[in-house]
């Protein structure tokens, strides 16, 4: 309801003006009546009216001052103008306000009523515009979250290889030259583990903290899982060594001093991986940052650490063949594919080379494997806390054996949850769907509904049923669509809008693609 202000110097007017107000249909009310300019400057401060029917002719403060006055501490309100005189010198100073409205005394109620719709309906207007750009932004901001956390738990996988430096450079706007990755993780001070509300508290502190101080790069902050978190930072900075960690240690200062004012009870830890000047290299500026965690974590007084290619204990396979062996392995594992994941096991092992590599260097390779194993698992919703630990005697052929042996482990609890509990959730999607298909919904809530991610939602849904989300959507809609054909009382707009379409130019393209028929043409064939 849009409050109104009466002001005026003459008690009958404001009296009738607000009679008429009053009585009108339309959704108003009067908040007010001002006898003067000042005392009108005054209630539009305290009451923040939405329209304001303002007299020019007052004693003291007149009401073109009071417009100026208002609008310089609340310019959205809007004013009628109202005046016995009818000069366009008058009409000329309001107008120079940005008022619209210009009414003579005595006006007809009928006058006074269409003013006020119009400005009304301005207002309404406005606001109905406004509050559909703030939804829109809304659900921008959240596909772009939504977006940036599954690519960036993708490129944790090796599951994105076809990005360059230069499309992220036409994406985002900026140059992009390199990239880089950062490992965060939260360690309580305790011994009393850390709750979920803590956890998610400080995710949602470091997304907001990194975005507000790092403003040479660009960032995408990547999915929590326990108490890490990958971001990835794309910059134009050289990858040359030097500049770099110069770069890096800012943005880690800084994040450190708002961090102590936050005054939680954990200490925040950081390994940061080296940068690469190719975007498919991105993979090994993780597992470096894997890597520098854990080292970092046996150091009780150091907070952050850069990875070093000078060592055993960040050297990385230098055959790009082992990431390929590295997610095809992946792959066989979210298939529960006991005998492919075993003949793909063998083959990882083989690029380390074996019995010839250090035992420290192949439990390392091991330990990267199964942490992103660990992520894939968490995001596909599995609970691995069943699992048995990897063992290290020391001795490289029973590490190779222990390795065997747990990644067996994994595979047979994956191949137990989708069985049951991946068969159950999908089928509770598929539900979902043909339940909610004439709603706007998209693989996002799908997922969301069914609590997986929507990256692996996607996976599950098209090893399962054969067809992606959005083909099965639309093979329901048409199939519900021809349904509602049968009946000739409803027009092809209506039926469009029924099965969850809004452009019924697109309802048709897509239903012809579909069915080989314009909606029209099927009609006529069914129809009798």
């Amino acid at each position: 309801m849009l409050k109104i202000l009466i002001a005026d110097d003459e008690i009958l007017e404001r009296k009738a003006v607000a009679k008429i107000i009053k009585g009108s249909k339309l959704d108003v009310t009067v908040i007010g009546e001002a006898p003067n300019g000042r005392i009108a400057i005054e209630m539009a401060e305290k009451f923040k009216p939405d329209i304001i029917f303002m007299d020019i002719k007052m004693p003291g403060t007149d009401g073109v001052q009071a417009v100026k006055a208002i609008k310089k501490f609340d310019p959205g309100i809007r004013f009628i103008m109202v005046s016995a005189f009818n000069t366009f010198e008058y009409a000329k100073e309001v107008m120079q306000q940005g008022v619209k409205e210009y009414i003579l005394k005595p006006s007809s109620k009928r006058d006074l009523l269409d003013s006020l719709q119009r400005v009304a309906e301005e207002i309404i207007s406005e606001r109905k515009q406004q509050e559909e750009q703030q939804n829109l932004r809304k659900n921008l901001n959240r596909a772009v979250s939504i977006a940036q956390k599954e690519w960036v738990s993708s490129l944790l996988m090796n599951q994105v290889q076809d990005m360059t430096f230069d499309e992220w450079s036409q994406l985002l706007g900026v140059e992009i030259t390199s990239g880089y990755m950062m490992l965060f993780t939260l360690k309580p001070t305790s011994e009393t583990e850390l709750t979920s509300f803590e956890k998610e508290k400080w995710y949602n502190w470091l997304k907001k903290t990194l975005k507000s101080i790092v403003v040479k790069h660009e960032i995408m902050v990547g999915a929590i899982m326990d108490t890490q978190v990958p971001v990835l930072f794309l910059c134009k900075i050289s990858a040359e060594k030097n500049q770099f960690r110069t770069n890096a240690e800012t943005i880690i200062e800084n994040l450190y001093l708002l961090f102590k004012k936050e005054n939680m009870k954990a200490d925040m830890r950081i390994g940061i991986g080296l940068p690469y000047t190719y975007a498919h290299e991105l993979t090994k500026s993780y597992h470096e940052a894997v890597l520098a965690l854990e080292e970092l974590l046996k150091t009780p007084n150091r907070k952050f650490l850069f990875s070093s290619k000078q060592g055993t204990a960040y050297e990385m396979p230098s055959d790009s063949e082992i990431m390929k062996v590295e997610k095809k392995l992946l792959d066989s594992v979210r298939q529960g594919d006991v005998n492919q994941v075993m003949l793909i096991f063998d083959s990882f092992v083989s690029k380390h080379g074996t019995l010839d590599a250090k035992t420290s260097f192949i439990k390392k390779s091991f330990d990267e494997l199964f942490i992103l194993i660990s992520r894939m698992l968490h995001d596909l919703g599995i609970n691995s806390e069943r699992i048995p630990n990897l063992e290290d005697s020391g001795d490289i052929r029973t590490l190779l054996e222990s390795g065997k042996t747990h990644l067996l482990a994994v595979v047979q609890h994956v191949q137990v949850w989708r069985n049951n509990h991946a068969k159950g959730m999908l089928q509770k999607a598929k539900d979902y769907i043909e339940t909610h298909y004439a709603e706007a919904i998209t693989l996002e809530s799908a997922a969301e509904y069914v609590e997986l991610s929507p990256f692996y939602f996607s996976k599950l849904f098209k090893d399962r049923f054969g067809l992606t989300f959005i083909d099965y959507l639309t093979e329901i809609r048409i199939k519900k669509a021809k349904a509602e054909m049968l009946d000739p009382g409803k027009s092809m707009k209506e039926i469009c809008y029924s099965v969850g379409y809004r452009d019924p130019n697109y309802f048709s393209r897509v239903f012809k693609k579909l069915t080989g028929l314009s909606p029209s043409e099927f009609r006529k064939a069914t129809v009798k």
